[in-house]
Formats: structure tokens, sequence, C-alpha cells
């Protein structure tokens, strides 16, 4: 583990594995370590290097919400991937992940070798709609300020988003529910403010600027995520999507298995993909 300092914060980053370079980010609550089921595999074909965003984990959370923004944690983290002798690199995101990754994609040259997005958005278009995202996430950050970690991951769990994480057992319930308690309530105030979906530039008018092979992944049960998926995947030239039935909007803990074969194939594979390859799965 070790600490990279970007633009005035500092990034926790954990390298390991033997190969070409392959960056897995987080979502929401999450941090790096959250990949730890997948890295024994993806070792052995990869150096794996996973991050904690701002607000997460044992990074920076800066008090400033405009430090989280999308478009600034995309460029820490290539500047991390070039810092360390890694780009370009394989990128996986989920959820928030998935955005960093899209606008490092986007907005990076030369970062990106591949892409794999679970459960991405490309931003809101509509300025309402965008007004109205920033109000819900400022409702979830007032929540954190007033009253603290617990209230607000209990109320995050409680979401129609997370209802297919009720089929996980027990024991990988109550872990992940002590992970998401170990957030810094100021952090991910801030994140919800800076990196909402309603703060970020969307990007749908530049999808077709990238031109990484690209996997887009969603669960089936998340039908806004599988919608966005779609638009997603079918703005990136040859861009394959994968919807997983039988899972929500967290397909890497709902189907762990079906997703690490994903991210094998994902990595292994040297030829650009087809749009006629998309499927479900």
């Amino acid at each position: 583990m070790s600490h990279i300092h970007v633009d005035g914060a500092s990034y926790e980053v954990r390298t390991g594995g033997v190969g070409p370079p392959l960056l897995l980010i987080h979502g929401f609550t999450g941090r790096g370590s959250d990949w730890a089921p997948f890295l024994p595999a993806l070792g052995k074909k990869t150096t794996t290097i996973t991050v904690d965003l701002l607000g997460h984990g044992e990074s920076d959370s800066p008090a400033e919400p405009a430090r989280h923004a999308i478009e600034r944690q995309a460029a820490d983290l290539a500047a991390i991937l070039r810092r360390l002798g890694a780009a370009p690199a394989a990128v996986v995101g989920y959820s928030l992940g998935a955005r960093v990754a899209l606008r490092m994609a986007v907005a990076s040259s030369g970062v990106v070798a591949r892409l794999m997005l679970e459960s991405p958005s490309a931003g809101i278009v509509g300025p309402a709609d965008r007004a109205a995202r920033r109000d819900t996430d400022e409702q979830l950050a007032r929540l954190l300020d007033r009253e603290g970690i617990e209230a607000f991951v209990d109320r995050w769990e409680n979401l129609p988003l997370f209802v297919p994480e009720r089929a996980l057992g027990d024991e990988a319930r109550a872990r992940l529910h002590a992970a998401r308690l170990r957030n810094r309530p100021g952090g991910l105030a801030a994140s919800l403010r800076g990196a909402g979906q309603g703060a970020m530039e969307p990007l749908h008018g530049r999808l077709s600027s990238v031109n990484a092979p690209t996997i887009v992944l969603a669960g089936a049960l998340d039908e806004a995520g599988s919608e966005r998926a779609r638009g997603i995947a079918a703005g990136i030239p040859g861009a394959r999507l994968a919807i997983m039935e039988g899972v929500g909007h967290a397909p890497h803990r709902e189907a762990p298995d079906r997703v690490a074969s994903l991210l094998l194939e994902f990595i292994a594979r040297p030829t650009p993909l087809h749009a006629s390859e998309r499927e479900s799965t």
C-alpha cells in the first residue's frame, strides 16, 4: 500500500500481481479493497491497481465538493497511472467508478487500453433532471451531516436499487454493512455533492470518441441501470453489452463467479469487440 499525491490530494493505491496493468475502481460507499475477491485470479495475469476514491477508504477527504468532481478524479487517476508507468491500462469501474472510468476514456488520451463499465451512467442531460438529482443527493448529504453514518447506511441499504443485495448470505451482508459503516460522513457527503450524476458533465455526446475495446455490464433487475447501459454501449463504437440475468445494480457482489469469468475474458481478449456480440448472460 502507498499514498500517491496528485493535485493536492492523497490517494491510497495498492498494486499486486504480474502482467499488463489493470485498474479497478470501486463504487460509492466502497473502497479499493472491494475488489479483493477477484485479485488472486486477476493477479496471475495482470498487475492489479486498486485505489480509494476521494472521500472513501484511506484516501483524502477534501471538504470542498468540487475537488471530488468526476472530471478531476478521472484526471487524477490518469496521472497516477502515468506515474506508475502503467499507462495505457485496462480499466474497470463500478457505478461511481464506472463514471470515473468513462471520463478517463473520453478525456485522457493514451491512458485506457480497454474498458469495462459495470452499472455506468454517462450523466444526466436535461437541466431539470440534473437539478432534481442534485436535490436528491443533497438530501442524502444533509442526512450524513445531521445524523451520521449509521442513519445514512440504513437509508442507503433500503433504497430500491439495493433490494437484490438482500439475496446475499447473512455473512456477506454483514461484511458489506460493516464496510459501509467505516466510511467518513463528511467524505461521503462531499462525494455526493461533487461527484453525483447531477454534478458531472454529461458524456453522451462524447461516447463515440472512446476507442478502447469496451464491455458495458449491467444487471437485468436494475431496469434503469440496464437502460443506461444499453445507451452507453450503443454510443461507443464496437462496444459489447452484457446484461446479466438475476442480479441488480452490483453484479460483482451478487454474481461474483459470473463477473470473474467476464473479467478474465476481458483482460485476455486481444482484439476489439463488436456490436454484433452484444448479449444477455
